[in-house]
């Protein structure tokens, strides 16, 4: 397993919970990991995506005049990986950008379309319409931290992720105060959000633990509960080969009893779980944390920040690629992508949320590029 921990106690060999590989740098891993063309084809077009949504960021963030010039733009252009610069990227999207020229700055400006911005106003309610839901994912989350607390900072990095609105601190934590607690951090400026005493954050049902009950009840379910007692769904990228042995190491892993992401990891639950037991609680605290955001995938960057706040002492990047049946991890983008492969299928959420619904409308537009011009121009008109 490529992780730090098993570097340290091992120093000799690379030792994976399902196979056994020998010792490779990072960037050899990644490259050699199986690729599945279905991820690969919507990272493709999402890196598009991430850069519409960093400029629609940019128009909307002037609530009295939402347009910016395209100078202002331009000098933008590398931050923002627009490689054929700014203007060129804002015309291959005119369905969600419209470019006008402002006589009174006498330079061209951008702003959002009717189509871009009725999306805009549809994500907005949808999250609005889904604050209990908001408030029990934000729980959830501390409740997979061993105090509790993490730090606001923390959030603001996942708060698009987790589907929180963009002035959650009001909306949700202050409207929330008998839930949520906020305090200065021993770091001066920063602070922490916790849950207040009190507040039950044992009793969560994971959603793997979810699936297993399901998978059990159905009519043609033909697996002896004791075998999917400890499992995770697995679905291998096609192409795949898979040994008779790393079949046989998969299934010694899918039994192997762990502590769950909402249960407390004592000292002697972790003497007692050993090495392979460990990195399964930490491959089920990552699984939970993917199925709370709202397009059941992240940034590994930004889920890495939390490793040590969750107490996991194993390298992220590593445990999604020693586990290629249940995340995938994509490069696309100058970016590392994890996905929860369970939830999607050709390409989409199998179980959308009203949320993702809005943001794969944009998708559709960014998908849709120059086609149909003349309907939308008719539209601005």
């Amino acid at each position: 397993m490529g992780t730090q921990l098993l570097k340290f106690l091992t120093k000799q060999t690379h030792v994976s919970a399902i196979g056994v590989r020998f010792k490779t740098t990072s960037s050899h891993y990644v490259s050699s990991r199986a690729r599945d063309p279905t991820f690969e084809k919507l990272m493709d077009n999402y890196k598009n995506l991430l850069k519409v949504i960093s400029i629609q960021d940019l128009i909307l963030a002037n609530p009295k005049n939402q347009a910016i010039s395209l100078d202002f733009l331009s000098n933008l252009s590398q931050k923002l990986h627009l490689n054929r610069g700014a203007a060129s990227f804002l015309r291959k999207y005119p369905h969600i950008f419209h470019i006008f020229y402002d006589p009174k700055h006498s330079k061209p400006f951008c702003r959002l379309t009717q189509s871009a911005l009725q999306i805009v106003h549809q994500e907005s309610e949808a999250i609005n319409a889904s604050l209990p839901l908001v408030v029990d994912r934000l729980v959830r989350l501390l409740s997979m931290v061993p105090s509790k607390s993490l730090p606001l900072r923390a959030i603001f990095k996942v708060w698009r992720e987790l589907g929180l609105p963009d002035d959650f601190e009001d909306k949700v934590i202050s409207q929330n105060f008998q839930i949520f607690e906020v305090c200065d951090a021993p770091e001066p400026g920063t602070h922490i959000l916790k849950l207040v005493n009190g507040v039950r954050s044992s009793s969560f049902t994971s959603s793997v633990e979810n699936w297993r009950v399901e998978d059990c009840c159905k009519e043609d379910c033909s697996v002896d509960r004791t075998e999917i007692q400890f499992s995770f769904k697995h679905g291998f990228p096609p192409g795949m080969r898979l040994s008779k042995n790393f079949k046989a190491k998969v299934k010694e892993w899918q039994r192997l009893p762990y502590v769950g992401p909402y249960d407390e990891m004592t000292e002697i639950k972790r003497r007692k779980a050993g090495l392979m037991g460990i990195e399964k609680r930490a491959v089920s605290i990552v699984h939970e944390f993917l199925s709370l955001t709202i397009e059941k995938m992240i940034e590994v960057e930004k889920i890495s920040h939390f490793r040590k706040l969750f107490g996991i002492d194993l390298n992220i990047r590593d445990l999604f690629l020693d586990h290629p049946g249940i995340f995938y991890l994509s490069t696309k983008g100058k970016r590392h992508t994890v996905f929860l492969r369970e939830a999607y299928e050709r390409g989409c959420l199998i179980n959308p949320n009203p949320v993702y619904n809005a943001r794969r409308r944009l998708f559709d537009l960014v998908l849709l590029q120059r086609r149909g011009l003349l309907v939308e121009d008719s539209e601005e008109n």
